[in-house]
């Protein structure tokens, strides 16, 4: 199984965007950052855009911006605002009724999980945009 990188992804489109802030970008350019197609980048935008982090316009001059200062953005509200789950990791929704292990591993990997995501979420909390930005350089 590969690892969902909607996540980084988001956090690369905002520092694209808060990285040159007095600009409007298009989802293009930001897909040519990211070398990915412009279609996931509009998504991803779009639920940014849902959450409060970009706003868009329209038009020949149109494009993102951050919708606050990227200081005020963490990681973390990025990450609410792209995945899908409710915390950091997901149960797998199937399960065999029949077999003992499957009907017990959801209750013990809801344990592990928030055990993780308690020490996880803090960090993401404390890292900013701006953070991510001041390091490129």
């Amino acid at each position: 199984m590969a690892a969902n990188s909607k996540f980084a992804v988001a956090v690369h489109a905002l520092a694209v965007i808060a990285h040159h802030s007095d600009e409007r970008h298009t989802s293009r350019a930001i897909a040519g950052s990211v070398a990915t197609n412009p279609v996931v980048i509009r998504r991803l935008l779009s639920q940014l855009a849902k959450a409060g982090l970009v706003e868009s316009a329209h038009g020949a001059k149109g494009g993102f911006t951050l919708a606050k200062p990227a200081a005020r953005i963490t990681l973390l509200d990025v990450y609410h605002a792209v995945e899908d789950c409710g915390g950091l990791f997901a149960e797998h929704a199937k399960k065999n009724e029949k077999c003992p292990v499957a009907c017990r591993m959801s209750g013990i990997l809801k344990g592990v999980f928030a055990r993780v995501q308690s020490k996880i979420a803090p960090e993401l909390k404390r890292t900013s945009v701006a953070d991510i930005v001041s390091q490129l350089g």
